[in-house]
């Protein structure tokens, strides 16, 4: 029996696939991988699906061990350094960790979620249909909980003698995280949506999985905090009683009785998932139409992944040859100016 064991984790990381849907209706939340991108790209590296369920580690370091056979798995979202077996790896690649040897992931860089994909996936059962851990409700599997060390997740399938992948990813997109108004906008005044939008915001440290809330200026409400509750979606933004926005994120609840002056939209939601507690954004409104051409691109995007797989060159160093060239080339004395001084071949002798 191969398994997966995790002998450090941080918070703020579970198994996560595409999420769960078909439920809403009755309250219960899809939740899912909070950037999507990032959970194909791992699983496509290693012949998945790309919404199989997969290791969503959060912005803290974690360490796994291959146990009873070698485990083959793969890294993408937000880069973070890794090491097995003292070796350094590339983001965005695959890897094949030996029984007892042990892979070693840092804290997250330019992001705060990373996605650990293995071969052929692990051994569970489906709850509602998705495999995706909601904390708040005891859902999920293997473990219906975020993980700890001491879990082992059980591979499905033995690694088999596929060569190693990389994919070459879409340069990051910067920019104004970018929102429609609306549905209910009309609670606010024209200056308070400026001041929303014109602002910085900052991710605030208590956000989780739930909702990120905003750090910044207080936007007030036109006729008080309250309206008759109804349905939500990922990126729904929130302004409570306190006038402090509030993004709904991936495990939401499915209605909400606070007004919602705008939606991030879907081909932005990762993007905006992986901004780090602390650091400072802003939002910029586009038209439905732009939000739609957008996620069209997105789409497109998630299924031009196959496409950019390639083979991971890899060479055997020789040190000892490495050592005897003279890889500088024409050295020079900074203190000897016959070394470096050229004439110019224009000037008269």
């Amino acid at each position: 029996m191969t398994k997966l064991a995790i002998f450090s984790i941080g918070p703020a990381s579970s198994v996560q696939d595409g999420g769960r849907f078909g439920a809403q209706r009755y309250g219960l939340t899809p939740s899912g991988a909070m950037d999507r991108l990032g959970l194909a790209a791992a699983n496509c590296l290693v012949g998945n699906q790309q919404f199989a369920p997969a290791i969503e580690i959060g912005p803290y370091g974690a360490t796994f061990k291959a146990l009873g056979g070698a485990v083959r798995v793969a890294m993408s979202g937000a880069p973070r350094g890794a090491e097995l077996a003292g070796r350094t790896l590339a983001w965005n690649t695959s890897v094949t960790i030996a029984d007892g040897e042990m892979l070693k992931l840092g804290m997250a860089q330019m992001g705060s979620f990373s996605y650990l994909a293995i071969e052929g996936g692990f051994k569970g059962e489906p709850m509602f249909g998705s495999y995706s851990v909601n904390a708040r409700v005891g859902l999920g599997s293997p473990y219906p909980r975020p993980l700890q060390a001491g879990d082992e997740l059980e591979v499905a399938a033995i690694a088999g003698a596929n060569p190693e992948l990389r994919i070459d990813m879409p340069a990051a997109e910067a920019g104004p995280i970018r929102l429609t108004l609306g549905p209910q906008d009309d609670e606010f005044s024209e200056e308070a949506i400026r001041l929303f939008l014109d602002s910085d915001w900052k991710i605030s440290a208590t956000s989780d999985r739930m909702g990120y809330r905003l750090e910044g200026p207080v936007i007030k409400h036109l006729h008080g905090h309250n309206i008759v509750s109804d349905g939500t979606v990922n990126g729904s933004i929130q302004i409570p009683g306190t006038g402090q926005p509030i993004v709904l994120m991936s495990d939401r609840g499915t209605s909400g009785g606070y007004p919602k002056i705008a939606t991030v939209i879907s081909a932005d939601f990762g993007r905006f998932a992986q901004i780090p507690a602390g650091s400072a954004f802003r939002f910029k409104a586009v038209t439905m139409e732009a939000a739609q051409a957008e996620a069209r691109k997105f789409a497109e995007l998630l299924r031009s992944l196959p496409e950019r797989l390639g083979a991971i060159e890899s060479f055997d160093l020789n040190v000892e040859a490495l050592q005897d060239a003279n890889v500088a080339g024409s050295a020079v004395s900074a203190m000897d100016a016959r070394t470096w001084q050229v004439a110019d071949a224009l000037s008269s002798p």
